[in-house]
């Protein structure tokens, strides 16, 4: 597939919507307005990586690393993953035009009913009806699936077995991925699935169904204007009326260097950056003089995560993937996530979880041996430099993703022009103390050791991390319990203005709106509310957006 994207010095002064990211939210909105005949720009921090320049090899993956923290910053701002270390939790996000759907496992899940009628939430989004329309146009353009096979892959049969030891049983999981040669549709040939396993790593087959692949496509053929490697740093209004937004080259890129700032207007802006680009920029937008609602940055959620291994089965597992082209002829991994065990209770929501198989991608493969180490494992690590990840011991390592609920306890803020999450209490959030008992049954079960963090006492510390990050900017009933309504328009907190009083033209549509977590991977609740939010700006606004066949 030819380039999305545009030179940076063809972008306009003015435009009628001006999208700010290109993940779930940015590409419903680019889209959908585009359809409906407006001039439409995305602006992308990240930059544009086509099917097959994903990183196969680890020296490719180092240099696709952005590393923030305290004590350490590392990679260029262009690289593919974001890691932001903090005090209390770290947060792993993906960065360029697809946003995260490009590196993630594109598990497809509605969550649990109880979620969303949720009193926390605005009450139209269980009651008016729109929610059910989002989630089917959602499902309708990415198109999530089990794998036919599922089964058959080493990794789901060891979850199976485990989960009957511990009275579960496994579902394949619905992910978003075409498991045959398919014609999307936004008219983008897709080759089948070929179950490498590299999903989180970037699809160099082209068969993951991509928000780069699908929403924008589709965007770019109705006329939207994509543009990457423009970091955003605020809005704010004009005397006219309109929204101005303030970015620069992202450094590193070309032309970064000359400080430059990029200026454009519009009538309509939409932050789809993610939960930490839409509420940093926000939060950089009120410094001057924008106002918002004070439960701005507020009510964060790791969405209960958890990343963890089980060291030492005495079976295979093969949870590493082996890319493409295949570096382990007929090895078959499967996709990142193929099953899952579904922990359900009846009574109490926050005690319900999803523990899914994972795969590792290929590039990471060389540095496993030496993640390993500072656990204690030097003997497994040494025998899998010499024989290979693909046998020895690395061979029954397993990897599970899990999502639960949390508290939603956390809490950003800006720190010398830096976002900053503080969550003094997340490590000792109930979730983590039941999915380490639900992982270590599993772990066991396949003659295995329960490993929660093999990187404890390097830099990344005891933290839990999430690659799920949700709030910030959550939606509200009015400006005292949120920074954006039901429809995703931000609050106005203007003196004089009332409670739920919004800045005609700004939204904020992405993970940064969750109020809570969702006890289930976010891609598809984001999808949907992106396209409810344009189902309520078309009828708004009077303008045809089009509609899922």
């Amino acid at each position: 597939m030819s380039r999305l994207t545009r030179p940076r010095d063809e972008l306009k002064a003015c435009y009628d919507v001006i999208v700010v990211g290109s993940g779930y939210g940015g590409g419903v909105t680019a889209s959908r307005l585009a359809r409906a005949g407006k001039r439409v720009a995305v602006l992308e921090r990240g930059r544009e990586v086509l099917t097959g320049e994903f990183p196969s090899r680890f020296p490719d993956l180092k240099n696709e690393l952005r590393v923030r923290g305290r004590r350490v910053s590392m990679g260029p701002d262009t690289a593919l993953f974001d890691v932001r270390l903090g005090e209390d939790m770290h947060v792993v996000v993906g960065n360029g035009v697809g946003g995260g759907s490009l590196v993630n496992a594109g598990v497809a899940l509605r969550p649990d009913s109880r979620v969303l009628t949720d009193p926390v939430w605005p009450g139209q989004i269980a009651q008016d009806g729109t929610l059910d329309e989002g989630y089917r146009r959602a499902s309708y353009w990415l198109r999530p699936m089990p794998d036919p096979r599922a089964s058959e892959m080493t990794k789901y049969k060891v979850l199976e077995k485990a989960g009957k030891a511990v009275g579960q049983e496994i579902v394949a999981s619905p992910i978003a991925i075409s498991y045959e040669e398919t014609v999307n549709p936004a008219g983008i040939k897709q080759p089948a699935c070929t179950r490498c396993g590299d999903c989180c790593g970037g699809c160099n087959v082209g068969a993951k169904n991509t928000v780069a692949l699908t929403y924008l496509p589709e965007a770019v053929k109705h006329g939207a204007e994509i543009y990457s490697e423009v970091t955003v740093r605020y809005v704010d209004k004009t005397p006219a009326g309109t929204w101005r937004v303030t970015a620069l080259p992202t450094a590193g890129a070309k032309g970064s260097g000359d400080g430059r700032e990029i200026v454009l207007e519009a009538a309509m802006v939409v932050l789809a950056a993610g939960t930490l680009g839409s509420t940093e920029i926000l939060m950089r937008s009120r410094e001057r003089g924008l106002r918002v609602s004070d439960e701005l940055g507020k009510r964060f959620s790791a969405n209960g995560d958890i990343i963890a291994f089980g060291y030492g089965s005495k079976v295979p597992v093969n949870s590493i993937g082996v890319g493409y082209p295949a570096k382990v002829e007929g090895l078959e991994i499967g996709a990142s996530v193929s099953g899952q065990l579904m922990i359900r209770d009846a009574e109490t929501l926050s005690n319900e979880m999803n523990v899914q198989e994972g795969a590792l991608p290929s590039a990471l493969a060389p540095a496993l041996p030496i993640m390993f180490v500072p656990n204690g494992r030097l003997l497994g690590a040494l025998q899998s430099l010499i024989s290979g990840v693909y046998k020895g011991p690395f061979a029954g390592l397993q990897t599970y993703f899990a999502v639960s609920h949390d508290s939603a306890g956390g809490c950003f803020r800006l720190d010398d022009d830096r976002l900053v999450l503080t969550w003094p209490g997340a490590k000792a959030e109930a979730c983590y103390g039941r999915l380490d008992a639900m992982l270590k049954a599993v772990v066991a079960d396949a003659g295995g050791d329960y490993v929660k963090n093999p990187l404890a006492g390097t830099v990344m510390g005891h933290q839990p991390a999430t690659a799920h990050p949700l709030g910030g900017c959550g939606m509200g009933h009015e400006r005292s319990n949120g920074v954006v309504d039901h429809k995703c328009r931000v609050f106005d907190a203007t003196a004089g203005a009332g409670s739920t009083a919004v800045h005609d033209g700004l939204y904020v549509i992405d993970g940064a709106i969750m109020p809570r977590s969702l006890g289930v991977n976010p891609l598809l609740t984001i999808t949907a509310l992106a396209e409810r939010a344009m189902i309520h700006l078309a009828h708004d606004m009077g303008c045809d957006i089009g509609a899922a066949a």
